[in-house]
């Protein structure tokens, strides 16, 4: 739960930039965000989740 959250805030925060900085546009969001809830709802959902997953214990395990 706490991996999910800070996905979104950080997926929040780069969607945040790309309309400060790069002129996404709101609508360009609105239908990104739809998408992803509506892809959330498919067969796909939990393969996506599994990368996501794997992509997070790769950057978890990495060290400076």
């Amino acid at each position: 739960m706490i991996l999910s959250l800070s996905g979104v805030f950080l997926l929040g925060v780069i969607v945040f930039l790309f309309f400060r900085k790069d002129g996404l546009k709101g609508s360009h969001a609105t239908v990104s965000a739809l998408f992803g809830f509506y892809l959330s709802s498919t067969a796909i959902a939990p393969s996506i989740k599994a990368g996501g997953e794997s992509l997070a214990s790769l950057l978890g395990g990495l060290k400076f």
